[in-house]
């Protein structure tokens, strides 16, 4: 059990880089530091999109829109945060019996 719940924390960091990458790729395309006319740039921004929508949409359907400004990326992120640092290792010292649940 213990190794599943360090498998599922680094799956949680590459998420959370996964989606610190996004956020920066995004200011680069906002401000036109780099376009998606380029191929690689365009492939490695629709992966992106693709590995990180499927988070945000629940998130998005809840929150208000705010125009341009997409809050649902900081939400994940939290989340995130509280799994990897609060849940995982609770349910740790609780599987070898230190603490209860």
């Amino acid at each position: 059990m213990i190794t599943l719940l360090q498998i599922i924390e680094y799956l949680l960091i590459i998420v959370w880089w996964v989606i610190i990458v996004q956020a920066i790729m995004s200011w680069l395309i906002a401000f036109n530091v780099i376009n998606t006319y380029n191929e690689t740039v365009r492939a490695i921004w629709l992966a992106l999109k693709k590995l990180t929508d499927p988070l945000y949409n629940p998130i998005r359907r809840i929150m208000p829109d705010f125009g341009a400004l997409d809050l649902s990326p900081l939400v994940v992120l939290i989340i995130l945060y509280i799994l990897s640092d609060i849940v995982i290792p609770r349910l740790e010292l609780w599987w070898v019996g230190a603490v209860p649940l």
